[in-house]
């Protein structure tokens, strides 16, 4: 990743952000509601929870086929997916709650996911949404040689095959969380000095992230070792299994906002700057989804809504469907893009086939 200071313009001359910003806090005001979560969100959460964590006592307490026990791993997996892109997400970015201690406490719910707190701030909340589909500073385009997201990456020969072994990859986005990612990403960010809000201590830091992998793999593989009369290699595919079903969730939703036909990846000019102000590029570099499907909506934490959640970080999921009005006819009003797919299937077919055009050998290769 590289450190270069990026700058986006300060030209808004017609006003976008400010008449947007005005018109979805009258929205708020007129209908006296906080931007934070309500009774649906809270809902949410125990359901959310029970779906992660029923199945994992139901494994440790019921005498059944060791397949039934297999398919359970896979609902904990749902579960952890649902339980970070709607409790997790929601927490780490303020939004859950009014009160601190609980976006906190919420936000902490990270480290039975796999993760870690200080990791995914300067990870999602300042690389991602600050510097979105900017190549060389958004993490999230960043898979390494294995897979090119962006078109200013270096292409390899194998690249020509990504739309086919992309989804094989994806499923060990939070396995790779829970072993290695973690390490590497608290080792970067704190070489860097990267945070959210004032510098952490780099000691307490480290101390935090050892503690929780410890009780993370107590949890998750030392007690059904204990509590299980059943090999160990068959409860590490179980471990496997939950994770596979998690990663290949979020990772397909994750990709279904940026990495698209509608959306390009961009790097700012010869001075640092990029060509729009911080709120119009994000119209250019995201993309809802199948916002009208109740269920996806319920589901993904409103991460289908990716056009209000980049614009309004801070601002509850719950929300996004009905601020999407404003959002949508403000965009059309100072006529700029509002990218969106009517279905998950057609955004699911657009990632791919924008897989397959970036697999293919450029006409001018990228160092």
């Amino acid at each position: 990743m590289s450190d270069t200071t990026i700058r986006f313009s300060r030209r808004d001359t017609a006003q976008f952000f400010k008449t947007l910003n005005q018109r979805v806090n009258a929205y708020f005001k007129e209908n006296k509601i906080k931007k934070t979560g309500n009774w649906k969100l809270y809902l949410k959460t125990i359901v959310m929870f029970s779906i992660f964590l029923t199945p994992y006592f139901l494994i440790l307490t019921l005498d059944v086929n060791e397949w039934i026990k297999l398919l359970f791993t896979v609902i904990i997996g749902v579960g952890m997916a649902g339980v970070g892109m709607n409790v997790m997400h929601d927490g780490n970015h303020g939004s859950y709650s009014s009160k601190p201690w609980i976006n906190r406490l919420m936000g902490a719910s990270i480290y039975i996911l796999a993760g870690n707190v200080y990791n995914w701030k300067v990870q999602h909340n300042v690389l991602h949404h600050t510097y979105t589909n900017i190549h060389g500073h958004d993490e999230d385009l960043d898979a390494g040689r294995v897979m090119r997201f962006s078109r200013h990456a270096k292409w390899y020969r194998f690249h020509r095959f990504q739309h086919f072994y992309s989804v094989l990859l994806y499923g060990l986005l939070t396995i790779n969380w829970a072993i290695t990612t973690d390490f590497k990403q608290m080792r970067g960010y704190l070489k860097r000095k990267l945070s959210y809000g004032k510098f952490p201590n780099p000691a307490k830091e480290w101390s935090l992230l050892i503690v929780t992998k410890l009780i993370y793999i107590s949890i998750w593989i030392v007690i059904p070792m204990v509590f299980l009369d059943i090999a160990w290699w068959k409860i590490l595919i179980g471990f496997f299994a939950m994770h596979y079903t998690a990663g290949l969730i979020l990772s397909v939703v994750f990709q279904l906002a940026h990495v698209v036909e509608e959306v390009d990846t961009m790097i700012p000019d010869e001075t640092g700057t990029m060509k729009n102000t911080w709120a119009v590029h994000q119209l250019f570099t995201t993309v809802n989804f199948s916002t009208k499907n109740k269920v996806v909506n319920w589901f993904t934490g409103g991460l289908n809504h990716q056009v209000e959640h980049h614009i309004f970080p801070n601002i509850s999921h719950i929300h996004y469907t009905k601020i999407s009005k404003i959002v949508k006819e403000t965009a059309k009003e100072f006529n700029l893009p509002y990218n969106e797919y009517k279905t998950t299937r057609k955004a699911i077919a657009s990632h791919f086939k924008h897989l397959k055009e970036l697999g293919r050998k450029p006409a001018i290769q990228f160092s």
